[in-house]
């Protein structure tokens, strides 16, 4: 069993903003509230030569060699590699169950990991859905089963200010909402709703028929809207069960927008560094929440949906 006091996985993290986050994570653990000793870091990249080359570059960085907060230089942060490919239910469950087996419980899940495909047709709206909405909540229920009931752990969607609701006519804005708000006492099935909407978007795009439901032709946009609702669902979830069991100890589950990012995602257009975009994932998984569960942040804040 595991010999760590903490334990946290970062999706996606081989490059851009999920390796920012790895990076930040290491170097804010050790002054963070929620450190009660050594901390067991997962980088998770689909790729094994990407994610290990990731692993290699961080183990060299020389802001955590100067920190020291690395294990090899007598730190609390041991840095590991493990391949995970969210758009598959498989690769999820491999991972989950080498996690249960290696550590029992775990504390902090940044699902970081996501596609935004040029172009607009139906496979692109059912393979960026596939990775971002359906792959990632289905990683969240899967890590949840295994997360440490506290409010130290923490799972952290990273969505985007492209899923804001303002792009919907009332009627489907009005169906987001509602789809963020049916709690449920079985938490497996707490974001159905919300994946009603994103098969209907899919089947919708197939028939031509999106714009006249209210949807943009936008498939990451949709998918984050998607993701945005079922973070807040499932967070509102796990909040109501664990008061309905007496307990006010239970994860804290918030999705965030990092920001317009200079990464290959936003082809270099975009205006923040990755280490500014790691910002508020890092918060959100580090900082002191007050309890704050079920929100969309930005910024550092809590922000409108």
């Amino acid at each position: 069993m595991s010999t760590y006091s903490r334990v946290a996985v970062v999706t996606g993290a081989n490059k851009g903003i999920g390796f920012a986050i790895v990076r930040n994570i290491a170097l804010q653990y050790p002054s963070s509230a929620l450190n009660n000793g050594a901390l067991c870091l997962y980088l998770t990249a689909r790729n094994d030569s990407r994610g290990q080359a990731a692993l290699e570059a961080l183990q060299a960085d020389a802001q955590l060699s100067k920190a020291k907060v690395l294990k090899p230089h007598g730190g609390l942060v041991d840095l590991k590699f493990h391949v995970l490919d969210v758009s598959e239910e498989k690769s999820i469950d491999v991972f989950v169950e080498f996690l249960k087996k290696e550590h029992g419980e775990i504390d902090v899940v940044v699902n970081n990991a996501g596609i935004a495909m040029d172009g607009f047709d139906a496979n692109v709206a059912t393979t960026t859905l596939k990775t971002n909405y359906h792959g990632t909540v289905y990683a969240t229920l899967q890590f949840l089963e295994i997360l440490r009931p506290a409010s130290t752990s923490r799972i952290v969607n990273v969505a985007s200010m492209a899923g804001a609701l303002n792009k919907y006519p009332p009627p489907l804005q009005q169906r987001f909402v509602e789809a963020s708000e049916v709690i449920s006492p079985d938490i497996a099935h707490a974001p159905s709703a919300a994946t009603t909407l994103m098969r209907e978007f899919e089947e919708a795009v197939k028939n031509g028929t999106h714009e006249k439901l209210g949807y943009p032709s936008a498939a990451y946009a949709v998918s984050k809207a998607g993701l945005i609702a079922a973070t807040r669902v499932v967070a509102r979830s796990v909040a109501e069960k664990a008061k309905a069991d007496g307990t006010t100890e239970y994860p804290l589950i918030n999705s965030c927008c990092p920001g317009w990012v200079n990464t290959d995602m936003s082809k270099g257009r975009g205006y923040k560094t990755i280490d500014q975009g790691a910002e508020t994932p890092v918060l959100l998984a580090l900082g002191d929440l007050e309890g704050r569960t079920g929100g969309f942040w930005q910024e550092g804040e809590e922000s409108k949906w």
